[in-house]
């Protein structure tokens, strides 16, 4: 069966907690503390398998979950880490939040793999917290909990060129008898219940690779019919072919149904619409002595449009050479890159109301820095890998947007100025694209 959609839940590992224990030896009856911290929690990770092509398993398992962190023990022992839970989906498969539908990470091209969820970091044990006025303390930092998402995944199969064309055109047949594909074939409509992917060779010239969108109607893109559920696969197509039958075998006008079908894919997409055409005009085979004037119609209503239209019979193979060569020339000239939908929702910012944590921010006149505390900060820098450029980007962000750069700027700083939290260290410059803006234009860099 294939499947390309499937909604699924995913949670990270909650981090262990830090222990509460003390040293106690025979000879030592009051040591200090020694609790251990706890250990991180398991990620959440997307990775490509080449091997699959459809997100049939998805139907069957809808929830994934990473291994919590182990809490910490005594003799400042650590606590484990937890399992990472690793997710294989076929290529071309776009992750999405499921509330807002908002693309999360597209696993094609050179995204082989992604880490969607970061694991909660452990918490510190009691050792930690040992002053020369408190030497036994004895409480401990939680481990920071689990993040949970809902996603919608979605795949997109990756093709150079799309086929479609209204059910019974035979664009199952053309791509069985030009490409390795071997999709079912009978005359009722909606056979093609999957796109189908073939291989198109072609010698002395570059392959490509074909896919058949199963049949579109009227009303698809507003989810009329089996169509609009496969018209996201021809989103990456450079080239679209449409295919037509000539013959009216059907009853239907030819004209009328191409018009048809284009309106439903700038109704679903306008970007979609706008790609390069080119028109199989099918079954010439089946057109009587002296019915050329519907080809001549067809060229009169779309070459000037500058569709070129290739009269062809699936069946005989009538055609198809010059279709095909026509398709490789129109390739060749496109020089773009597949489309890879670009990141909308960023999970580090998202599903913790950070902004309605608690934060300080201060000068300490002896260390002459500024210092940046509280729960919303805390929390955030246990999610944010800032080793990581866009882990630092993230960060930033988060600053600008919950107002601690516009507070930093009402105090004061100035570019080079050191601002520290929790033990880290950031030079404060002003953006370098906002160098005159308002307060909250400035960033941080990571003081080596």
């Amino acid at each position: 069966m294939f499947a390309d959609r499937a909604k699924i839940v995913v949670r990270s590992g909650r981090g262990g907690d830090g222990h509460v224990s003390f040293r106690r030896e025979k000879y030592v009856p009051s040591g200090g503390p020694d609790g251990g911290d706890g250990g991180k929690g398991g990620d959440v990770i997307f990775r490509v398998d080449e091997g699959q092509n459809t997100l049939i398993d998805f139907r069957h398992i809808r929830k994934y979950k990473a291994e919590d962190g182990e809490e910490g023990g005594k003799k400042n022992c650590r606590g484990k880490n937890g399992k990472d839970i690793v997710i294989k989906v076929p290529p071309g498969t776009v992750i999405k939040e499921a509330a807002s539908g908002q693309v999360i990470a597209d696993m094609s091209g050179t995204n082989r793999e992604v880490v969607l969820l970061t694991g909660g970091r452990g918490g510190n044990g009691n050792q930690h917290y040992a002053t020369p006025t408190m030497q036994a303390p004895k409480y401990a930092q939680p481990g920071q909990p689990a993040r949970e998402l809902e996603l919608i995944l979605e795949l997109k199969v990756i093709a150079d060129v799309g086929l479609v064309g209204f059910p019974n055109a035979g664009k199952s047949t053309l791509l069985s008898r030009v490409s390795n594909a071997r999709p079912k074939i009978a005359d009722y409509p909606f056979t093609t219940l999957q796109p189908n992917l073939g291989v198109v060779e072609l010698e002395g010239a570059g392959g490509f690779v074909i896919a058949d969108i199963p049949g579109l109607i009227e009303g698809a893109s507003q989810g009329v019919g089996l169509g609009y559920e496969f018209l996201r696969h021809i989103e990456r197509t450079k080239v679209i072919i449409h295919m037509v039958d000539a013959a009216g075998t059907e009853g239907r006008d030819p004209i009328a149904d191409i018009h048809a079908i284009n309106r439903e894919l700038a109704a679903y997409s306008q970007e979609m619409a706008e790609r390069p055409q080119v028109i199989a005009a099918n079954k010439i085979d089946a057109l009587y002595e002296g019915q050329g004037e519907v080809l001549d119609a067809i060229r009169a209503e779309f070459e000037p449009k500058g569709i070129p239209v290739f009269p062809i019979s699936a069946i005989s193979g009538q055609g198809l050479k010059e279709l095909l060569y026509h398709v490789r020339q129109m390739l060749d000239e496109i020089h773009e890159d597949p489309t890879v939908f670009p990141q909308e929702y960023f999970p580090e910012f998202s599903g913790e109301a950070y902004g309605n944590l608690p934060c300080t921010v201060a000068y300490d006149e002896k260390e002459q820095a500024y210092v940046v505390e509280g729960p919303r900060i805390e929390k955030m820098l246990g999610y944010t890998n800032l080793d990581s450029e866009k882990g630092l980007a993230f960060f930033q962000k988060f600053l600008r947007d919950t107002g601690i750069l516009d507070e930093l700027e009402a105090m004061g700083i100035q570019e080079g100025d050191t601002v520290r939290m929790y033990g880290l260290a950031f030079d404060y410059y002003r953006d370098a694209e906002k160098p005159e803006q308002e307060p909250g234009a400035g960033a941080m860099k990571e003081d080596t």
